[in-house]
């Protein structure tokens, strides 16, 4: 049984995710949690940044680049890892197989059905773990916890590396670019409501699959 269990384990980290890492929400299927990869499908590496320097040399090649939140690996478990909108869009594919990165519209459709922007996060948030009072309901399964994001900003200024973001917010990209240096992704923060923001590619933040 633990041969058989290892076997699977190494299955669905190459090729999705197990059944309990997804919730279906209307007619889409979600990952419960953050993408938590260091390779693309084809098996390549990401680049990963260790500190600030290295995801700044990164932004200005406008190479795709990881990092742990906080570049402390304790928290990939739980959080996942951080990625720019670089590796979200490179061709050799950062979803596992059978899944892709949520385009806006797939995003949007997931705001509705949960009855819109103003009330959406609250039923995306988990139960606990978000600072003060910006725990949520969980009632979609989404599962949604404060995994912060880095803010690089754009012409190479960092504006925040993390400080701030941890515990009360939660950002994802879409694959949809908004215009050259600018992609659409969704954000939450203390408030109930689930917010469409347009980031800076060269940003930092998490990522959440669909299935195909």
């Amino acid at each position: 049984m633990k041969k058989l269990s290892v076997i699977l384990l190494l299955f669905f980290g190459l090729v999705g995710f197990s059944a309990a890492q997804t919730v279906t929400i209307g007619n889409q299927v979600w990952t419960t949690k953050n993408l938590n990869v260091d390779k693309f499908r084809n098996g390549e590496a990401i680049p990963q940044a260790k500190t600030i320097e290295e995801w700044e040399a990164a932004a200005e090649n406008k190479q795709p680049v990881w990092c742990y939140h906080e570049f402390n690996p304790d928290y990939s478990d739980v959080y996942g890892k951080i990625y720019n909108w670089h590796a979200v869009n490179d061709p050799r594919g950062l979803a596992p197989k059978g899944w892709h990165i949520p385009s806006d519209s797939e995003w949007t459709t997931l705001i509705n059905f949960l009855g819109g922007e103003e009330v959406a996060g609250s039923k995306m948030k988990s139960i606990s773990g978000w600072n003060g009072d910006g725990n949520g309901t969980n009632e979609s399964g989404f599962s949604a916890i404060p995994s912060g994001y880095l803010f690089f900003g754009e012409g190479g200024v960092l504006f925040e590396s993390f400080d701030g973001s941890y515990g009360t917010s939660a950002s994802w990209w879409s694959s949809t670019e908004e215009s050259e240096n600018y992609a659409w992704q969704r954000s939450l923060y203390s408030a109930s409501s689930a917010g469409r923001d347009s980031n800076y590619k060269d940003n930092g933040s998490s990522v959440r699959c669909i299935k195909d």
